[in-house]
């Protein structure tokens, strides 16, 4: 599943490509798409019909678009747009092709030759309309208003955050992993900035001192700035931007995907073990268990 990064390079070309367009039709190739809409296809794309995206935004793992009023009389809606596990948002030249997964088609009232396409192959994503959270000036969809903000937001409070980690009794991947507590942190990123704080998955949140959860949210920065840097994380044909591009982060994992390949840092072989029906990777020299 795509996480923060790889959200991010989707919304930056959202942003540079649709934000500011009419939307002039809207065609529902797939009912499943829409399915958190529960007016249903024809109200979806009526809704969306004739009104002008603004700028794209995004809350952690989710990706939004306000729409700007057609009329006075039009409510403020936001477009939010979960990508699932294999949801991408293409923004195609008219000419193109169809995708075998095309689910929704967006066309534009202006003279591009480009429309936004949903494209999602197991169709766990979608696309949905609803109210933003009253006086939210990015129209933020009420929806996800529980969602927490991610590390890269100006405004994550980290004094918050530690104050959560040790109130909370639960173990540290767990924690970062939870999107009420800390947004955009996925299983990859978790063991990436794990590996990096030398902090075993299992470490009791409530043995976090200060500078330890400091550390960590340096890490977890670190490892998504890199990975917007080169794209975000792709292992197959499923995560890419708008342009259909993959990224690279995957060539410098330094955790995931690393079973029995040497520690970067200190050259044991690298261990997996079952997680949550996930995996969790980690070095057991610089990553040792807690003592039970």
């Amino acid at each position: 599943m795509p996480e923060l990064p790889e959200v991010e390079v989707v919304r930056r070309g959202l942003e540079r490509w649709i934000s500011g367009r009419t939307v002039a039709d809207v065609q529902i190739l797939h009912p499943r798409a829409i399915r958190r809409h529960l007016a249903g296809p024809e109200d979806f794309a009526a809704q969306l019909t004739g009104r002008r995206l603004g700028t794209a935004h995004r809350r952690g793992k989710y990706l939004w678009v306000p729409l700007e009023a057609a009329a006075q009389d039009a409510p403020d809606r936001s477009v939010l747009a979960h990508l699932g596990m294999s949801g991408q948002l293409l923004v195609q030249p008219h000419e193109a092709p169809d995708e075998k997964h095309l689910r929704i088609r967006v066309r534009f009232d202006d003279a591009l030759p480009t429309e936004l396409r949903f494209v999602d192959q197991r169709t766990f994503g979608g696309l949905s309309l609803h109210d933003p959270v009253p006086d939210d000036p990015a129209g933020l969809p009420d929806v996800i208003a529980h969602i927490a903000r991610d590390p890269l937001d100006p405004a994550f409070d980290e004094a918050a955050f530690h104050a959560a980690l040790r109130r909370r009794r639960t173990t540290v991947k767990r924690a970062l992993l939870d999107q009420s507590l800390i947004s955009g942190v996925g299983n990859i990123y978790a063991d990436e900035a794990l590996w990096r704080s030398r902090l075993h998955y299992d470490r009791p949140t409530a043995t976090l001192t200060r500078p330890r959860s400091a550390e960590l949210l340096t890490h977890i920065r670190e490892v998504m700035n890199e990975a917007l840097a080169v794209g975000g994380t792709s292992f197959d044909s499923l995560y890419v931007n708008v342009n259909g591009e993959s990224g690279y982060f995957d060539r410098s994992l330094d955790a995931y995907g690393r079973e029995d390949e040497p520690c970067r840092r200190c050259g044991t072989p690298m261990r997996r073990r079952p997680w949550m029906n996930r995996s969790s990777y980690f070095c057991p020299r610089c990553q040792r268990p807690p003592r039970v």
